[in-house]
C-alpha cells in the first residue's frame, strides 16, 4: 500500500478592484493511485508592498507556477499597480498605532 501526497493548484480567482490573485491548492492523498483524502488551502497575492519612500515593490512571483505568473502579469497592469500603491498610502497605519497590523501580503483575510 503506497501512500502519495501531491499539491495541485486547482483554482485561481481574481478578486476586487486591485486584482488580488487568490490561489486554492488541493492537497491530495492517494493510496495505490486512488484518492483517499483532499484538503484545500488558499493564499492571496497582491501586486506589491510599499518601501520606506512609498514606492511600490512588486511581489516576487518567480516561485509560482507559470500559470499563476501569467495571471498576475496579465491583471497587474501599470494602472492597477498605481491604484494599489495609492490605496496602500491612503490606508497606512500611523507608526505609533496599536491596531493589529498582521494583515498583509500573503495573509488569508486576516488570519493570524
Amino acid at each position: 500500500m503506497a501512500l502519495t501526497e501531491r499539491c495541485e493548484n486547482d483554482k485561481i480567482e481574481i478578486i476586487g478592484p486591485y486584482k488580488s490573485v487568490q490561489v486554492r491548492c488541493a492537497t491530495i492523498i492517494e493510496r495505490d493511485g486512488k484518492e483517499v483524502a483532499r484538503q484545500y488551502d488558499r493564499y492571496v497575492l497582491q501586486p506589491g508592498i510599499l518601501d520606506e519612500n512609498d514606492n511600490l515593490i512588486d511581489t516576487d512571483i518567480s516561485k509560482e507556477e507559470t500559470t499563476i505568473q501569467a495571471v498576475c502579469n496579465s491583471v497587474w497592469t501599470s494602472e492597477i499597480k498605481e491604484a494599489w500603491r495609492q490605496h496602500l498610502i491612503e490606508n497606512k497605519l500611523p507608526s505609533n498605532s496599536t491596531q493589529n497590523s498582521n494583515v498583509g501580503i500573503g495573509s488569508t483575510y486576516g488570519s493570524p
